[in-house]
């Protein structure tokens, strides 16, 4: 919910390990690698009925240490509802903390911590004007060429008729080739305002190694549950920069 969340190294000599993480809903416990840069380039979108919104910006993660990657999220917002709002969106820091290591031969997965501040730097009435905070546990188990990841969390969501929440998530990817992995979520979460509805939807994506450090990531899916009210569709893309 971040949205999203929240996503291989191929070798020669071993099946390629599927991904997860952007640009999928549910996250991945996997940080980024120890002095190593993965900046997305992101744009993001949604409708519901009477209201397009959307968001754009730069998405940086570090890896600051073994286990460790810092993440700071750079967005500008886009809202329509009778009237267009276009400005600066809410600024999101957040650090993923890896615990739990999966072992072969074990069900132990992959599990991290991944605590996300939402900053209320929105202008034009794009945010809420609150300090926001998602709490999350994020788990990965990868089975050769397959992946099953998710997890979920609490949304603490201060503000005028605003309404904490929780969000769950859980998705499975194949790398189908060297270069591009495919796969697919189902996530909901809870009503986040005073008389508002809980929301469940579904994404297909894919990831695509580009030349370089360059890759290419989608996703596009409905919403299940209450979707007139809470949500008709999402998608996501980016350029994703491994340096």
């Amino acid at each position: 919910m971040g949205f999203v969340s929240r996503f291989a190294v191929v070798l020669a000599a071993v099946p390629a390990a599927a991904l997860a993480g952007p640009p999928y809903v549910s996250d991945d416990p996997e940080p980024t690698d120890h002095k190593h840069w993965e900046i997305y380039v992101f744009a993001t979108g949604s409708g519901r009925a009477g209201e397009t919104a959307g968001d754009a910006g730069l998405d940086l993660n570090y890896g600051a240490a073994k286990d460790l990657q810092l993440t700071a999220v750079l967005p500008l917002s886009y809202d329509r509802t009778t009237t267009s709002r276009f400005g600066t969106g809410d600024v999101e820091l957040a650090a993923k903390l890896k615990f739990l290591h999966q072992r072969k031969n074990s069900l132990v997965p992959d599990v991290a911590f991944f605590p996300r501040l939402f900053l209320p730097t929105a202008g034009a009435g794009l945010g809420s004007g609150r300090v926001r905070l998602f709490l999350p546990l994020w788990a990965q188990k990868d089975f050769g060429r397959w992946s099953l990841f998710g997890g979920g969390g609490y949304q603490i969501n201060p503000g005028p008729g605003n309404r904490d929440y929780g969000l769950t998530g859980i998705g499975l990817t194949r790398a189908v080739t060297s270069k591009l992995t495919l796969g697919a979520e189902i996530y909901h979460h809870g009503p986040d305002a005073r008389g508002g509805k809980a929301f469940t939807g579904v994404n297909a994506g894919l990831s695509y190694k580009l030349k370089g450090p360059y890759s290419l990531l989608l996703s596009l899916g409905p919403g299940l549950q209450h979707r007139r009210e809470e949500g008709r569709y999402a998608v996501y893309t980016a350029l994703k920069l491994d340096l």
